[in-house]
């Protein structure tokens, strides 16, 4: 099934809401219920290991039942129109909590509040994601058309990391006081962003092959040797983007002391812009990456295209650690975004091509199940690291802001403990990455094996279409 130029572009288009809800959420989050509405750390941290568990559940789960349904509108669309609503009206609830539980003393009801809406809306966001996901790799079957479209989507994905990341500070202000207008306008793009992937997506009939029941299912994933070690790789990578997005918040305010208006070139700028420079800038300078990634993916393949990206993302760690102020911060993040682009541009192009081998064993089109199981397996990176930043702001004599003070003097420990969540948590699992993926084995003559295949599958689904009527 061939898309236009338009479909390709609004079933791209649907990664502008992913990117947005996922990395606001992510880096900001923790960021506003610790830091400013004094929700313990420790509360939160083991709140993380509770969505971890949940996790365990809604992932896998959302993805056998879009494996299992037929309806005349396809497996995945009418997953899609039934979610892409609430989950921009449950994003905007994430962030205006009821007056009532924001004075002192309503610690254990915010906590309660804060984690139901956090599982609720992480269930509408799992299925409305893993669906448009499943999509890709089902309707893009040429290998450098997949890369040119993940392309594409990585292209909304940048917008949607700028939009989350770089103007919350601005549209919420320092003090978290207009958070409630940001979250409507952003629950408002969520919608409407994945409401066009219903207008661009068109599913390609799928043989009615039994599907295994669900535990076989999740099980059969775990067959594939490729699958495991993209697994490792995957949940590396989702670990290195969770711990920047929750750490650089306070690393901007604490280590790089980003407290007060600077004057650059005769221009004042504010704490509230030099803020969504430093997070903005990283996503900024991924856009002149994406080119460069998308022309290595086609040279040398997904593979060994993500291990040069995790290298080089791990030496742009190393400025990010020793950056001391604002400037030094925003030359930092500049750097990293360069690399930033192949992290995201890589991973859909080996999932494709793991699904596309499994259809070969198995004879079932499981995209459901496999983007599920990595769905599940990568929450553990969310959980991971709010256990590993409760356990540093709990243990390092960190001084949340909930009391009055804005910018209170941090400990030398809690100083060092946001420095290393920023750049050495991400660097080491950067570095894993790398050796993880050389044990990755659908690359070179048996992925070429693997596609000669698949596309001879497809001229025979295709000859057995067209003499099906006549017999």
């Amino acid at each position: 099934m061939k898309l236009t130029y338009w479909q390709k572009l609004l079933y791209s288009a649907g990664s502008l809401g992913a990117a947005l809800s996922y990395y606001a959420f992510g880096t900001y989050i923790q960021f506003l219920y610790i830091d400013r509405l004094g929700l313990k750390a420790s509360l939160v941290g083991g709140g993380w290991a509770l969505y971890g568990l949940w996790n365990a559940i809604n992932d896998p789960l959302a993805g056998y039942w879009s494996d299992h349904t037929r309806t005349r509108f396809g497996r995945r669309k009418p997953w899609i129109a039934a979610t892409f609503i609430p989950v921009g009206l449950l994003f905007y609830l994430l962030w205006v909590p009821p007056s009532p539980l924001l004075v002192p003393g309503q610690q254990i009801p915010l906590f309660v509040y804060f984690m139901a809406v956090v599982l609720v809306f992480d269930l509408a966001w799992t299925i409305v994601v893993m669906n448009w996901t499943s999509l890709f790799p089902e309707l893009i079957t040429e290998e450098r058309e997949r890369a040119t479209v993940s392309g594409w989507r990585q292209f909304f994905s940048i917008i949607g990391l700028l939009i989350g990341v770089a103007l919350p500070p601005i549209l919420a202000g320092s003090d978290w006081s207009g958070r409630g207008g940001m979250a409507l306008v952003f629950g408002v793009i969520i919608t409407l962003t994945f409401g066009a992937t219903l207008i661009g997506a068109r599913e390609r009939p799928i043989p009615a092959t039994p599907q295994p029941a669900f535990l076989p299912s999740i099980k059969n994933t775990f067959t594939s040797l490729s699958f495991r070690w993209f697994l490792g790789a995957s949940l590396l990578k989702e670990f290195i983007f969770g711990m920047l997005a929750a750490s650089i918040p306070f690393w901007a305010k604490y280590v790089l002391l980003v407290q007060a208006p600077v004057t650059a070139g005769g221009v004042t700028l504010s704490v509230e812009l030099q803020n969504s420079l430093i997070l903005g800038m990283a996503f900024i300078m991924a856009l002149p990456g994406l080119p460069i990634w998308t022309a290595v993916a086609k040279r040398v393949g997904g593979r060994r295209g993500w291990q040069l990206a995790q290298i080089t993302f791990a030496v742009s760690m190393l400025f990010l650690f020793l950056a001391q102020n604002f400037w030094q911060g925003l030359a930092a993040t500049s750097l990293t975004g360069l690399s930033l682009a192949g992290l995201l541009v890589f991973p859909d192009l080996l999932i494709a091509d793991i699904i596309d081998e499994d259809e070969l064993v198995s004879r079932c089109r499981r995209e459901g199940m496999f983007f599920g199981v990595n769905g599940f397996i990568i929450r553990f990176a969310f959980t991971l690291q709010g256990l590993i930043v409760g356990a540093v702001f709990a243990y390092s004599g960190y001084i949340t802001s909930s009391g009055g003070e804005l910018y209170p003097v941090q400990p030398p420990l809690a100083v060092f403990g946001i420095r290393a969540m920023a750049a050495l948590a991400p660097l080491v699992a950067s570095l894993l990455a790398v050796v993880v993926l050389s044990r990755y084995p659908l690359h070179g003559p048996k992925l070429a094996a693997l596609q000669q295949s698949i596309v001879q599958l497809r001229r025979t689904e295709a000859a057995a279409t067209v003499a099906g009527p006549a017999a």
